[in-house]
């Protein structure tokens, strides 16, 4: 069988914690042991969030006044390869030595014409006060919005469109390796017609949602299960209310008007309907430690085109 799981931010740097390396280091350990077992009987594909990291760079480049902060396809680059090095090594020292490993940074092609350029949304960086937030406003191409009491800047959440490194990913996984791919959305790129020599492939300011890069991934690889990873034990419909149900099993169709939160659950039950009516296959949200029984179905939300309706539980 083959696993595509997602693994949400909380797997690599939790809620309050200081972004060190250490931080990170232990959390991806945890992580690891929690699917090195699934990686032992499965062939496996590993995406990650990579928000917190891809902040810390920007916030690490704009102390340093001396050259343009770098753009956001390349410190989404950068993040892949550190995030990934991290689960190569940890995952790779709890499976057989022999077992391969690769780490994929994965481009991601987006449509120019998305309607999200026309209305950035997705808050990075630092926030700031109005005045700051307007100097560099009219000092570079960037957009800002208030964020609470502060101004952030915001950028567009376009659609995945392409991914470009299927194939070496396919043919990874045909030899038995661990593949580590699609980090936090992937590197967005798109083309763009070049003078007298056709397209070109460039990168660009935004930012993908990785659950729906993650969704892409699994559908483009055939995947038999998409596991997205969080830090809630299932789909919760009406959460946060007295009335709160947590949603062990369910038909795609009847998650359709349930309106999740858009910042957290909304867009992982959005990734999740899509697959399962692209593949008819299963997929699944729910917490890092439940891994096992979410493989297994005994765990978390699984969204499946053989169930009726929707099932509670617990």
């Amino acid at each position: 069988m083959l696993v595509v799981i997602a693994l949400g931010g909380n797997a690599l740097l939790r809620r309050g914690e200081a972004m060190t390396a250490d931080n990170q280091r232990r959390n991806v350990r945890i992580a690891a042991e929690a699917i090195a077992p699934i990686a032992e009987h499965h062939k496996l594909v590993v995406a990650h969030g990579n928000g917190p990291q891809v902040g810390l760079l920007a916030l690490q480049a704009a102390a340093y006044g001396k050259v343009e902060p770098y753009p956001l396809d390349v410190l989404g680059a950068q993040t892949e390869g550190m995030i990934g090095y991290m689960i190569e090594q940890e995952l790779g020292n709890r499976l057989p030595f022999d077992r391969p490993f690769a780490t994929l940074l994965t481009m991601i092609e987006v449509d120019p014409n998305d309607p999200a350029f026309d209305n950035p949304t997705k808050f990075i960086g630092p926030v700031y006060d109005k005045a700051e937030a307007d100097r560099l406003a009219s000092e570079k191409p960037w957009v800002f919005k208030q964020d609470g009491d502060h101004w952030r800047r915001v950028v567009a959440s376009p659609l995945p469109k392409r991914i470009f490194e299927i194939r070496p990913i396919k043919w990874l996984l045909e030899h038995n390796a661990v593949v580590i791919a699609a980090g936090g959305g992937g590197v967005p790129t798109m083309y763009t017609q070049s003078d007298g020599n056709g397209r070109a492939l460039v990168g660009v300011e935004c930012v993908i949602d990785k659950d729906y890069a993650s969704a892409l991934l699994a559908r483009d690889l055939d995947a038999d299960l998409f596991v997205m990873l969080t830090d809630a034990d299932a789909v919760y419909r009406d959460w946060g209310t007295p009335a709160q149900k947590q949603i062990r099993r369910a038909h795609p169709d009847a998650l359709a008007d349930m309106g999740f939160a858009a910042g957290s659950m909304g867009p992982k039950v959005a990734a999740a309907r899509r697959f399962v009516e692209v593949t008819g296959r299963n997929a699944a949200i729910g917490a890092l430690g439940d891994l096992s029984g979410i493989i297994a179905g005994t765990s978390g939300t699984t969204v499946s085109a053989a169930a009726t309706g929707v099932a509670y539980g617990g």
